[in-house]
Order: C-alpha cells, then sequence, then structure tokens
C-alpha cells in the first residue's frame, strides 16, 4: 500500500472514512470563511498601482494632498434650435437656489455660457467625502428632476462623476447580478445533460462553490501579503467554478464508468484516484504555474489574481482528492439517482459486449488517423489564418465613450463635452519642486497653458484662463490641459505624445530641483499598453518553460511536453485573433450590443493567456493520460489514440460545455472588457475542446507514432505492468491505416 500514488491513499482514506472526510472538508472552509472575515480584507492603494509615468504622475499629485472634493454639474441646453438666454438664466437661477438648500451640496458656482453660447453650464461643489459621493448624489439628481418640470421647454440635466458613477454602478450592478444568477442554472443545467441524474449532476456544483468560498476566506488572509483588488473575488469566481466543476467531473465520471465495468464501489473510487486524479494534479499544477506568471508583471491587479486564481485552483485540487471520493463512496450507485428518464438512456454509461459503439467521435476522428498529414495541416492552416490578425493587435484602455449609453446620465455626458471640450478628456501635468520655486514653476505652467492652446490638437481653458493648483506647503502644481478628442483617439494619444515630448520640457526643463510627470487617462492607457508589451514576453516565457518542464516529467516524453505547448499557443493565438477580428474590427457591432473601440483592452491579452493556457491544459493532461493508459495497456499508437479520445470526448465535452456556457454570460454584460473577456474565453474553449482536441492533437499524435514518447534516457519511465483489463480499441479505427 505504501508504494501506491498518494492520490490512491487519499482516495482509499476517505473512501473508507467517508464521514470524517465530508467533516474536515466542512471544517476546513468554514475556518477559512470565519478566518478571512475575521482578518478584513486589505486592498491595493494608488501607489501599488501606480504604472509608467502616468502613475507617477498620480503620486506626485497624491503628495500635494489636495482637497479634491467631489463636482457635479447642471447642464442646460435647447430641445431644438438656439438657446433662449433668458430662459436659461431663470432655470439656472432656479437650479442654485433649490440645490443650495440640498445637505449635499457645499456649494453652487456661478452659470458659465459655453463658447457658442449653445448651453448654460452650473458647477456644484459636493459636501462630504468624495469616495461616497455617488451613494449621496441622488438627493441632488432629485432638485435637479424639479428643476426641469418646472422648465419644460429646456433640456435640464445633472452630470458629473458622482452622478455618472451611480448610473454606472446601477448598471453594472444589475448586469453581474444577472451573470450570477444565470451561471449557476446553466452549469447544472449542463451537468444534469452530462450525467443524466440530479445527484451526480450537484456533486460537481457542489464541490467547486465550497471550493470557491473557501478560497475567498484564504484570499482574504493572503490580501495582507499582496493587496488585493476590487475584481479579484469576481476572478476567484470565474476560476474557481471552471476548474472545480471540471476536476470533480473528470472523476465522477471514471468512477461511474469503473463502476458500470463491474467494479466495486472502493475499486471504482481507487482506479479513478490513479487515473483522473493524477490528472487533476497535474491539472491544477499546470494553471498554478499560468496563474503564477502574473506575479512577474509587477502589477498589484496581476499580483492579487494571481494569488486568488493559484489558492481556488488548489482548494479545488484538494477537494476532489479528499473529500469527493468519500462522498462517492458513500453516495454509491445513489449517485445515479434521481435519474433524468431520456437524458439517463443518453449518458449512462455501457459496457460489456451489448454495449453499442460510439458513432459520433469516430466519425470526428477518421479523418485524422486515416489522412493525419492531410488533417493536420489542413486544420493547423485554418487556425493560423485564424491567429493571423492578432500581429495588428492594439492595446488600449476602455474611456468615457466606451461605457454604455442607456443612461442618461452618459447621454448627458455626451451633450456636456460637446458643449465644454475643457471637461472631457485631459491631460495633467504634475509638478513637485523646492516650495521657493512655486513662482517659478507657476509661470513655466501658465506659459505651456498657452502654448498648448495655440494648438488644433489642444482644448483652450474655459473661463479665467488656466486652472493651476499649487499644493499648501507650495511643492506641488498642477495643470490640467484639455483636449478636444475622445480618450482612445489617435488625436489624443498624439496630444500626449506632443505635451511629453515637446511642450512640457520646452517648459519645464531647466528650472531647478524639478520633477514632473504628464498623466491622466489617456497617459494611463498608453502606459498601461506598454507595460503589458513589454511583460508579456517575460510571462509567457515563464509559463512555457515550466509547464514544458511539467508535462515533460509527467508523461516521461519531450516530444509530449513540446506538443502539448505548440497546441496550447495555437489555441490562445486563434482565440487573439477571433478577438480582434469581432472587437477591433467590430464584426459583432450589433449582435453583441456594443460600439467597436478600434482596439482590445489593455489587460486583457495578458490575463487571457494564462487563463487559457491553464484552463486548456486541463483537457490536454486528461486526454493524453487515457491516450496512454491505452499505451500502456498494449494497444498500438493509432488505437491508443483512438482509445483515448473516444473515451474521454463525452467528459471534456460537457466540461468544455460549462466553461463555454457561463464565459458566454459575460460577453451579455454592458462594458466592453467584460464582452471581450467572456467572448475571448467562450471561442478559445470552445476552439480548444473541438478542434484542437478532437483534430489536431490525433493527427499530430498519429502522424508522430511512437516518437510521441520518446525522451533522453534519464527520463524514461520504469516499464508499468499493464492493467488486468486493457481497454478495448473503438472498432471503427482500429482498420484505419
Amino acid at each position: 500500500m505504501s508504494g501506491r500514488p498518494v492520490t490512491v491513499r487519499l482516495a482509499r482514506w476517505s473512501a473508507e472514512h467517508p464521514w470524517r472526510a465530508i467533516a474536515l472538508w466542512v471544517v476546513f472552509v468554514a475556518v477559512c470563511l470565519v478566518g478571512g472575515n475575521a482578518a478584513g480584507l486589505n486592498e491595493a492603494t494608488d501607489a501599488d498601482q501606480a504604472i509608467g509615468e502616468a502613475g507617477r504622475a498620480q503620486l506626485i499629485v497624491a503628495e500635494g494632498d489636495f482637497h479634491q472634493p467631489a463636482v457635479e454639474n447642471v447642464l442646460i441646453t435647447p430641445r431644438s434650435g438656439g438657446l433662449d438666454p433668458a430662459a436659461a438664466g431663470a432655470a439656472a437661477a432656479d437650479a442654485a437656489a433649490r440645490l443650495r438648500q440640498v445637505d449635499q451640496v457645499a456649494g453652487v458656482g456661478s452659470p458659465v455660457p459655453s463658447r457658442d453660447g449653445g448651453a448654460l453650464l452650473v458647477p456644484i461643489t459636493m459636501a462630504g467625502d468624495p469616495e461616497t459621493a455617488s451613494d449621496r448624489v441622488q438627493p441632488l439628481r432629485d432638485a435637479t428632476a424639479q428643476v426641469q418640470a418646472a422648465h419644460p421647454a429646456l433640456r435640464v440635466e445633472q452630470v458629473g462623476g458622482p452622478s455618472i458613477g451611480q448610473a454606472l454602478d446601477d448598471t453594472l450592478g444589475r448586469d453581474f447580478q444577472r451573470a450570477e444568477l444565470l451561471s449557476l442554472p446553466v452549469t447544472l443545467a449542463i451537468l444534469i445533460i452530462a450525467f443524466g441524474a440530479l445527484i451526480a449532476a450537484g456533486v460537481p456544483l457542489l464541490l467547486a462553490l465550497s471550493s470557491v468560498g473557501a478560497a475567498m476566506g484564504l484570499s482574504t488572509l493572503a490580501s495582507h501579503l499582496v493587496p488585493a483588488t476590487d475584481v479579484t473575488s469576481s476572478v476567484i469566481l470565474l476560476i474557481g467554478m471552471a476548474v472545480g466543476v471540471d476536476y470533480s467531473l473528470f472523476y465522477v465520471r471514471r468512477e461511474r464508468e469503473e463502476r458500470a465495468k463491474g467494479r466495486s464501489g472502493l475499486d471504482a473510487v481507487e482506479i479513478a484516484a490513479e487515473t483522473s486524479g493524477h490528472a487533476v494534479v497535474v491539472s491544477g499544477l499546470a494553471v498554478m504555474i499560468s496563474m503564477a506568471g502574473l506575479l512577474l508583471a509587477n502589477d498589484a491587479v496581476f499580483s492579487s489574481l494571481a494569488v486568488g486564481s493559484i489558492l481556488v485552483v488548489a482548494v479545488a485540487v484538494t477537494g476532489s482528492l479528499t473529500v469527493l471520493p468519500g462522498l462517492l463512496a458513500k453516495l454509491g450507485r445513489w449517485v445515479d439517482r434521481p435519474r433524468v428518464p431520456l437524458l439517463w438512456r443518453l449518458t449512462a454509461p455501457r459496457t460489456g459486449p451489448g454495449a453499442a459503439s460510439p458513432r459520433f467521435w469516430p466519425a470526428v476522428l477518421r479523418p485524422a488517423l486515416r489522412a493525419p498529414l492531410a488533417t493536420l495541416v489542413v486544420s493547423v492552416g485554418l487556425l493560423l489564418a485564424l491567429a493571423a490578425p492578432a500581429l495588428g493587435m492594439k492595446l488600449k484602455f476602455p474611456g468615457m465613450e466606451d461605457l454604455p449609453r442607456s443612461t442618461p446620465a452618459m447621454q448627458a455626458y455626451d451633450r456636456l463635452t460637446a458643449a465644454f471640450p475643457s471637461n472631457g478628456t485631459s491631460h495633467t501635468v504634475a509638478v513637485r519642486a523646492p516650495a521657493d520655486q512655486a513662482d517659478r514653476v507657476r509661470a513655466a505652467l501658465t506659459d505651456l497653458a498657452g502654448r498648448t492652446a495655440a494648438d488644433p490638437l489642444f482644448a483652450p481653458a474655459e473661463g479665467d484662463g488656466p486652472k493651476i493648483e499649487v499644493s499648501a506647503d507650495r511643492r506641488v502644481s498642477v495643470l490640467e490641459v484639455a483636449t478636444p478628442y475622445a480618450s482612445r483617439t489617435d488625436e489624443a494619444t498624439r496630444s500626449l505624445h506632443e505635451l511629453r515630448d515637446e511642450f512640457a520640457p520646452a517648459a519645464l526643463r531647466g528650472l531647478p530641483g524639478v520633477e514632473y510627470a504628464v498623466g491622466g487617462g489617456v497617459a494611463a492607457s498608453e502606459d498601461y499598453a506598454q507595460h503589458i508589451r513589454d511583460k508579456l514576453p517575460l510571462v509567457i516565457g515563464f509559463v512555457l518553460a515550466l509547464t514544458f518542464l511539467v508535462m515533460a516529467w509527467t508523461f516521461r516524453s519531450v516530444v509530449v511536453a513540446l506538443t502539448s505547448i505548440l497546441l496550447n499557443l495555437l489555441s490562445a493565438g486563434a482565440a487573439y485573433g477571433l478577438l480582434v477580428l469581432v472587437f477591433q474590427g467590430g464584426w459583432a457591432d450589433g449582435l453583441l450590443g456594443f460600439t467597436s473601440m478600434g482596439a482590445i483592452v489593455s489587460w486583457l491579452p495578458l490575463f487571457l493567456f494564462v487563463v487559457l493556457f491553464g484552463l486548456s491544459m486541463d483537457y490536454h493532461v486528461f486526454v493524453v493520460s487515457r491516450i496512454r493508459e491505452g499505451i500502456r495497456s498494449g494497444l498500438s499508437n493509432r488505437e491508443a489514440v483512438a482509445y483515448g479520445i473516444t473515451s474521454s470526448a463525452g467528459v471534456v465535452s460537457s466540461a468544455a460545455l460549462v466553461m463555454v456556457g457561463v464565459f458566454s454570460i459575460f460577453a451579455t454584460l454592458s462594458t466592453i472588457d467584460m464582452k471581450q473577456l467572456g467572448v475571448g474565453l467562450a471561442t478559445a474553449i470552445l476552439l480548444d475542446a473541438t478542434i484542437i482536441r478532437a483534430v489536431v492533437l490525433p493527427s499530430l499524435m498519429t502522424l508522430l507514432g511512437d516518437a510521441n514518447w520518446w525522451a533522453p534516457r534519464f527520463l524514461r519511465a520504469r516499464p508499468a505492468a499493464p492493467p488486468a483489463e486493457p481497454p478495448a480499441p473503438t472498432p471503427e479505427l482500429v482498420g484505419a491505416r
């Protein structure tokens, strides 16, 4: 017994002591949740998340300790034709009078007309903490609505950061609530279709949810070492549901298959542990290696995502090796109850002489086995053609123009920026200098504002000239330089580079002790995109190297390790190309309900690579493990490939459908980054589980033959004794030569 794999020993103990295993798991999950709640969450600060020159500008501004209250605006525009100055003035006076009576208002400024006289703006300064302004802005909106009712001939709207934030919180809150409500029923429905029995379908879902809960608690504890961000919990849920369902699905399907062959409950659990359990460990290790690559990005957001993902994968692997065998042993044949009549007849595992041979997957496999070279060339050629558009990928942050326009707040924002361009996109020039240089810095910034005002790439300042803020200690000065162009346009980018390369150096260079940086939304987008381009090769190299070592050691084959990496790169490349076609090229604007931003969200390629590489390796390890079982049982390479693909096709398809179903829900959300994430993950998993695993992999392994298992002498495994009951090759494919 001591010489058996640890997965088998764990499974046997769990199966022999099911109540202990279940109780220990419940205690573990509870301790993680209670411990996490007690410790509290340590969130990443602005300093943790500062990237590039834009990050330096942000830190200089923070050092100035400026009082920056939340600002709202009442925008008055005509419903048609020109603006009546008298009517607009009366509406502005009414708005000022009403808003001064609102507790959340600290002050109301004088009305500001637009340059063309087509709009009037009433600035409002909110009281209290600007961080909570969105939660307190509703009384202001109510007062503005009363002004609108009193002046129906005009359009009176409230617009500003807090009101936009409230509107987006409401929209995104509904989005994510719908996604959460849909994801569980979709997952359960697919599992019911896969198993044909309710309990068997519920077991993977139960393990996944408990793994997510435990990982949430652990990640809260871990945040005191690696600060967390506001997206960490969402990624834990996303990854946890994916791998938790996958791992238990692999295990449960194998255990049911062995019981259908006549094995006892304990023997079936042990065989599942030795085969699927081993594949789960290797898959989990591959996913954790991929996620660990994010740590090399030197980015607070990616570091928090890496820690959360690694924790949830580790918990899911632990659960599938410990509590799952005990649960299956305790349930016994009850795992196949209650049965869904039609689905049970279609999905129940069947073995023996009377069992019908599968037809669908042998038909799919036949070209790969009979003409492997032609099949490989055609399929790889198609995937490379799909990947080709990725070479023209552009990276940008989404701007205000990419937020959903379904809310009145965003429609009002469009009218505000059209009438008052300086309220739209702007660059921040942040200067740190000795206090005795403050006057010279102000003069230099005033000169800088004058130079930019004469350039068509920039918008002249509204009101009484450039607005320059100086800190109380006179060491930090800040100038906002507006551009009339949307944040992700080429003109806005050119204005940033002109400001950084020409105007700012010309105005500030030579001042003693001066340190400056140009930041803002456009700068943050450009700097982060460059950061991703710089870090992507390092992360990819790390993931590829460690994955190669793990796969080579697991399968004792350099060739299997190399082909695993190449196939996963092909899958990721095809996903990138499809993303560029759909979102950068705008092929599906109407179908998915978005307006193309002409680029891919900056953080997506790096995150998508590690997630896809890790999750794709799940399927690869499971399929190749089955093929190796066939080889060790005495089947020829061609027969083993046929056996491995056909015997694993059902579980891989089911697992892939779960992921595609859940990820597709993200494509229905309102924001462009969530749409891109959902489409990228769903299509990549679909391509990987179908074309890669059912066409490219079998044709490649058939073509390579015995060379699949080549390894240097030190890596070769000792000959394994064949199982007592070798698998039978699929009849339709044995004769394929």
